[in-house]
């Protein structure tokens, strides 16, 4: 892990949503335990799916023929859970840094639930908010980012992405980006990214003629 991120330049930056711009998980927690609870899956089945689309997930527990019914009802409870969903550190400095460059949000939610959670955070969208919805393949596949940065116009390889999970990050390699990481979710040791932080309050974003820095 190397922090060269202060000598280089981007022509654009892709936000993860929750964990990284956004602290959804008291909520997340509620809504897959009722879930859980509902079916009758035991509770430890669902660690280590963050990062990982709802429908992956929902893919992974229950039988085929149940997919589509499970997978309605996690979105119902995620929607209609947003009570206690805030900004992280930084992210609105970050935010105001940014304005005139390039820069979007992907994620692993639904366009229904990231709607929700931005509204719920008070979070300013970006140019570019890329979902579930409009990829065939989630994290850990690239195609996330690679769809953010063809919205954006710019090549994944000039393109900085930040992320809280491990399939994020993995998902930024593949699609050629540079990463930065931060342990708003999970311990720096699991995070393989260019440069990890506690959070955004740890960085600043600078913007010269277009060009992104983080310092």
């Amino acid at each position: 892990m190397s922090n060269d991120l202060g000598e280089r330049s981007f022509a654009a930056v892709i936000f993860d949503m929750d964990g990284t711009l956004v602290d959804s998980t008291p909520a997340v927690v509620r809504s897959w335990m009722t879930w859980a609870q509902e079916r009758g899956i035991p509770a430890e089945r669902l660690l280590g799916w963050h990062g990982v689309p709802a429908a992956s997930i929902v893919t992974a527990l229950v039988p085929p023929e149940e997919v589509d019914d499970a997978l309605a009802r996690i979105t119902e409870l995620e929607v209609g859970d947003v009570a206690d969903i805030v900004v992280l550190p930084g992210v609105l400095d970050a935010f105001d840094a940014l304005v005139g460059a390039h820069f979007a949000i992907a994620t692993s939610c639904t366009r229904d639930l990231a709607d929700a959670r931005i509204g719920a955070a008070q979070l300013p969208s970006p140019e570019v908010v890329v979902t579930v919805d409009d990829v065939t393949h989630g994290k850990p596949d690239p195609e996330p980012f690679l769809t953010a940065a063809a919205r954006l116009g710019v090549d994944p390889a000039d393109c900085l992405v930040v992320e809280d999970a491990p399939m994020g990050l993995q998902a930024a390699r593949s699609a050629g980006c540079a990463t930065l990481a931060v342990t708003t979710t999970t311990p720096a040791e699991e995070l393989d990214a260019d440069l990890v932080v506690a959070d955004l309050s740890q960085v600043r974003f600078e913007v010269t003629d277009g060009r992104i820095r983080v310092q």
